[in-house]
């Protein structure tokens, strides 16, 4: 009878720490899980967005670039190559602040998306077959963007979440169609990088992942940490524009 007792006792306290630990800690558990997350996928965003050291531009390479520097660029939606349909809306919307922190203006996407629209060309493929002298007419802009979404995909794996972005560009100049710049960078973010290495966690950390996708799109991150590579590559990117307040000092062309 003691030992009946006591087990009874000790399921009592057992069930009273259970309800204590769950039932009052319900409403935080959501946004705990989600500060979780949104930290992690922070870390690892600006982890691999990290700029590496500066090696300088090859001058050859850039001799057109000098020509024709622009200070204003126009960007066309970008081609898609991949399966997400709604890739080249998501992708446009990360492109006006990389390059603007590059030092150009950008000309604002949506209205050229709508003004281009507006006048019977509807699809990116179409607008890309626009010609330049039209468009430096029309809007009169230094230099154009080209861009293809070669990949744009997530992948939901057993104890892993992927994200895979393949982006490539090319500048050309409006009044001499010359190609001033090019330039291709994939990126790809693991979800569990970085974090325990067991079986438990990864489980965990991957249905959570799934939970917060139908929240949260980390593709634009994975973008914007895309655009970084492209445009600030240290060897072959875009190079610091006119407008950018360290242009005398950390042009590396000049």
């Amino acid at each position: 009878r003691n030992s009946f007792s006591e087990g009874k006792r000790t399921l009592s306290r057992i069930n009273r720490f259970y309800r204590w630990h769950f039932e009052t800690d319900e409403k935080m558990k959501p946004s705990f899980l989600t500060l979780v997350r949104m930290i992690g996928w922070g870390c690892l965003v600006l982890q691999g967005c990290a700029a590496g050291p500066h090696k300088g531009y090859d001058r050859a390479a850039y001799t057109t670039y000098l020509t024709h520097m622009p200070r204003s660029i126009l960007v066309l939606p970008p081609e898609n190559e991949s399966v997400d349909v709604m890739a080249p809306y998501i992708y446009l919307s990360t492109v006006t602040r990389s390059l603007a922190e590059r030092g150009y203006y950008v000309y604002p996407v949506a209205m050229v998306d709508a003004l281009m629209k507006e006048n019977g060309v509807p699809t990116p493929t179409e607008m890309a077959q626009v010609p330049l002298k039209k468009i430096r007419e029309v809007i009169n802009p230094d230099a154009v963007l080209y861009l293809t979404i070669v990949q744009w995909e997530v992948k939901y794996q057993v104890v892993n979440t992927r994200t895979i972005i393949h982006i490539r560009g090319q500048l050309v100049d409006t009044d001499s169609g010359d190609v001033l710049w090019r330039g291709e960078q994939s990126v790809t973010r693991d979800s569990n990088a970085g974090f325990y290495n067991s079986a438990v966690w990864s489980l965990t950390s991957a249905l959570v992942d799934k939970i917060m996708a139908s929240f949260f799109d980390y593709t634009r991150e994975v973008a914007y940490c895309a655009n970084r590579h492209l445009f600030n590559d240290p060897q072959r990117g875009l190079p610091i524009g006119r407008r950018h307040p360290g242009f005398l000092e950390h042009q590396p062309l000049q």
